[in-house]
């Protein structure tokens, strides 16, 4: 069984105030290309479509093409798709029963009744069926009707919980989770400016849960990496979304699942984005005289001692996409080590300093814990 495994696509994003529109067009069409040369059983795709929960005409238009070109390819590739905690869960699915008939399945919303389940769609091979467990982005909130007599505190509890009750046959059968969630493993995974982690980490699940799967697609950071095993896998972006990914390299993962209890083959196909998001360093002079990619995405810092003449203008006539100009010489260093040092402070950090003055005290252990509950679920009711 041979699939694509993708991620994040955030159609409709814009790169500071740029529309990505022409560049994610021109992605996905090199995705299109590698499907119709390498003709995968399947295409997965782990959450966040689009880059609001309200997408642009725009950006429905550029995935319905894209879906649309997938669709075309002969024979049929079925495509897994699940909603991200970028999308709206009610309008990713809209007509998933009627793309379901040319196998398009969309999972929108994870079990919140009795009698409703993981959304599994069962493919073959010729070592059998490849079961592959459609889970979107959930937090404890979503599923506590579930769990009424006994609601779930945390992320891992609650995905812990709904996978136990699929009663899924690890032993003999080849299982994939799809999930857009962040996972970590002994460590914590790498991440970007473009990603948020929730309040004291409480949105981190631990991957013992989804260990049993043969490969676990996961979708929601942006740089493709291993969490702990090789079948347990961010893809990344298709592209470059923002200045701290400049040193990414995006790739198509591609995953080959043999029979049951050998090792899952994992392949990295080349993505060439249309532009570069690139970091650019030095002296004016020498910046203005570079020949590379001049459309590319820059991020700029000037190293003059002396500054320069209205820089942003020079650099405009060899740049067309400037993100920012930044200077960093030794004034600008002597006076941020002069400044009065501003500290940032998170919300529990804050309510500890409360808490100590008034009380006298610090936290108890108890105490931490109930305060970062509270401060999650105020979370999640914004």
């Amino acid at each position: 069984m041979r699939f694509f495994h993708l991620s994040d696509l955030h159609i409709g994003k814009q790169l500071h105030h740029y529309s990505l529109k022409e560049d994610q067009e021109h992605i996905l069409g090199e995705i299109i290309e590698y499907a119709g040369k390498l003709h995968p059983d399947a295409v997965v795709i782990a959450g966040d479509i689009y880059d609001k929960p309200v997408p642009s005409a725009e950006a429905v238009t550029l995935f319905d093409d894209f879906l649309t070109r997938l669709a075309k390819i002969r024979p049929q590739i079925p495509v897994m798709i699940i909603s991200g905690n970028h999308d709206s869960a009610d309008r990713l699915r809209y007509a998933a029963g009627i793309l379901k008939k040319e196998k398009i399945y969309l999972a929108g919303s994870v079990p919140q009744k009795e009698e409703e389940h993981i959304e599994k769609v069962a493919l073959k091979d010729e070592w059998g069926e490849v079961n592959f467990f459609l889970l979107p982005f959930l937090k404890p909130a979503y599923v506590r009707r579930l769990f009424e007599e006994n609601p779930p505190e945390t992320y891992s509890d609650a995905l812990n919980r709904l996978i136990k009750r699929e009663n899924i046959n690890f032993k003999d059968e080849r299982n994939v989770l799809v999930s857009h969630q962040f996972y970590m493993g002994s460590y914590l995974p790498e991440t970007c400016d473009s990603e948020t982690i929730s309040i004291g980490g409480l949105d981190q699940i631990d991957i013992t849960g989804v260990e049993p799967f043969d490969y676990v697609a996961l979708g929601h950071l942006h740089g493709k990496q291993k969490v702990k095993d090789e079948h347990i896998r961010y893809c990344g972006t298709p592209l470059k979304y923002s200045v701290s990914e400049a040193s990414h390299t995006k790739a198509l993962t591609v995953v080959t699942l043999g029979e049951k209890g050998k090792s899952v083959k994992i392949e990295e196909y080349p993505l060439h984005p249309l532009r570069d998001v690139r970091k650019i360093t030095g002296k004016l002079k020498e910046i203005l005289k570079e020949e590379r990619s001049p459309e590319d995405y820059v991020s700029i810092t000037l190293t003059d001692e002396t500054d320069p003449y209205h820089p942003k203008e020079q650099l405009e006539t060899v740049f067309s996409k400037i993100l920012e100009v930044r200077i960093d010489n030794t004034r600008t260093r002597t006076k941020w080590m002069e400044a009065e040092e501003l500290v940032l402070k998170t919300p529990e950090e804050n309510f500890a300093d409360f808490f100590e003055k008034m009380q006298g005290r610090t936290m108890d252990p108890e105490e931490e814990t109930l305060i970062l509950q509270i401060l999650e679920e105020a979370k999640e009711a914004e």
